[in-house]
């Protein structure tokens, strides 16, 4: 069984949660894209983690955890966030976490290449979490990159390491006009975060490959969602890389083999963090409200995050890019202080009614057409089946149900581990 836990909209859904639950019923559970630039926040019986490489399934003992070729890492990020999770008493070994050698390694002059350019575009700011996610991603085309691979062979390293400063120095000192790199930079770093890391280093295809021939049940983690895919999304701000469940055997290292469920994670309202146009947004009192009430802020930023309700165009567009098969639909429980619940059903564009997601970028000049329904006004959080909710909440759900065409299965109603509601 290979199954994919993908974002339906523009991240921050909800998919470490889900993971988190759905773990349970695999063996494996793989990253394939994306690096720290995002978080994912899980609480359950032994606390609050927030994770941002390492998969959700790192806080179940009996899951092996891989971090895919498709990956750009930091390794001085994992570093420390392997050292956190062991402070608070999760056991990480090369039993459990297992590193595509292929993998891409984010370097320090990464960050700082992404920082310059954010500074550099002022105003005009992609909304760059500034963990130097492009530069890496553009090193890897350009294939002028360190992989993790590389770390178990560091007699090889020297002159590439030579290599690689001296291009690079090309843009760092002669383009931005900052201090250039150094090779015994780039060496210490390797030095000091690889080589402790160097054991947890292997093929992680061939791995996964023969857990699959071995009958293995795998999950595939994504980050972000669909809205910040280099190709479908709100181009150019988005990520750099490929957010879509279509890519996950690609990026976990298995081409070969092919999905058998992808489960799209969706909130019950909408969520943005950084730049970009997001049509349905809040502004002023109930963009606080609403951002009060369900604790929106970044995992891996702590930026406050972009608020408005749900977004059916968006959505039905997401769903279709993750060819999503059954949706989880996360946060019911922070509408629950509502005595009405707004809808965005559609988009108006220059006098014109859209109910498809338009090309992006005339997105900045789309209007929101909402719909406006009852709310229940009470606590959830207890119910644990259908016939449990308010049926001002069924409602909901099964409006958003059918206007974005695909089926909701699961609704969480906390944010603890057991707080969700089976639909089916």
């Amino acid at each position: 069984m290979l199954t994919s836990i993908c974002g339906i909209n523009w991240g921050d859904e909800g998919k470490g949660r889900m993971v988190d639950l759905l773990s349970a019923d695999y063996d494996i559970v793989c990253r394939y894209q994306g690096g720290n630039n995002a978080g994912h926040t899980v609480i359950n019986e032994r606390g609050k983690f927030v994770l941002n490489l390492l998969p959700s399934g790192i806080l179940r003992e009996n899951v092996v955890n891989v971090l895919g070729l498709g990956m750009v890492i930091d390794i001085r990020h994992l570093h420390e966030e392997i050292g956190r999770l062991r402070a608070q008493g999760i056991k990480i070994s090369p039993e459990n976490l297992k590193i595509s050698d292929r993998a891409v390694i984010t370097m320090p002059y990464h960050v700082l290449m992404d920082c310059l350019e954010e500074d550099r575009l002022a105003g005009k700011k992609f909304g760059s979490t500034r963990r130097g996610i492009a530069p890496a991603y553009a090193d890897r085309y350009m294939k002028k990159t360190f992989r993790m691979g590389e770390l178990l062979h560091p007699e090889l390293l020297a002159e590439k390491i030579q290599d690689i400063a001296e291009w690079k120095n090309l843009t760092v000192a002669g383009g931005y006009r900052h201090a250039p790199v150094t090779a015994e930079e780039i060496a210490d770093y390797f030095r000091t975060y690889g080589e402790p890391i160097r054991d947890y280093i292997c093929d992680t295809g061939l791995y996964l490959n023969e857990a699959h021939a071995a009958g293995k049940k795998i999950l595939f983690e994504a980050q972000l969602g669909a809205l910040r895919d280099i190709d479908y999304g709100i181009i150019p701000f988005t990520s750099s890389s490929s957010t879509i469940a279509a890519y996950a055997p690609i990026g976990a290292g298995v081409p070969n083999l092919k999905l058998d469920r992808s489960i799209g994670i969706m909130k019950a309202y909408s969520t943005c963090v950084g730049e970009g146009p997001f049509t349905a947004e809040y502004f002023g009192k109930a963009a606080e409200e609403l951002r009060a009430a369900g604790g929106e802020y970044g995992a891996a930023t702590g930026r406050p995050r972009r608020v408005g309700p749900f977004d059916v165009v968006a959505s039905r567009y997401g769903i279709r890019c993750q060819g999503a098969d059954e949706i989880a639909l996360t946060k019911l429980d922070v509408l629950s202080g509502y005595e009405q619940i707004e809808i965005c059903t559609a988009y108006e564009l220059d006098g014109r009614i859209l109910h498809e997601f338009p090309y992006p970028d005339v997105l900045g000049r789309c209007r929101p057409v909402f719909e406006t329904v009852p709310g229940w006004h009470c606590d959830i959080s207890h119910c644990r089946k259908p016939s449990d909710l308010p049926q001002a909440a069924l409602d909901y759900i099964r409006l958003i149900e059918s206007k974005c065409g695909c089926n909701i299965t699961y609704v969480s109603v906390g944010a603890e581990r057991d707080e969700y509601v089976r639909m089916k």
